[in-house]
């Protein structure tokens, strides 16, 4: 199944995206490594039942990265060659 910059019926174009998709792909980044080093923190500790849910938000966060760079991927072979986006495009 091939990726698509955008959600089907998203009020987005290519010149203004529905997300921002290099911001949310730094803020998965982030929440990836806050969630696996407080899960193991919390595995040093003992407490079992916090490091089962931050292993789950770090397996949500490592999916989001995986669907925003597809979508990343998918924009660049839309767009004209050379084009350049901010954090917050």
């Amino acid at each position: 199944m091939a990726a698509r910059s955008q959600p089907r019926g998203a009020k987005g174009t290519v010149g203004h995206a529905y997300s921002a998709l290099n911001l949310r792909l730094a803020l998965a980044a982030f929440g990836l490594v806050v969630s696996v080093a407080l899960g193991v923190l919390a595995l040093r500790a003992d407490l079992l039942v916090l490091a089962v849910i931050l292993g789950i938000l770090a397996v949500v966060a490592v999916l989001d990265l995986v669907v925003v760079q597809r979508r990343r991927i998918a924009r660049r072979r839309e767009e004209p060659p050379g084009t350049k986006h901010s954090l917050f495009e």
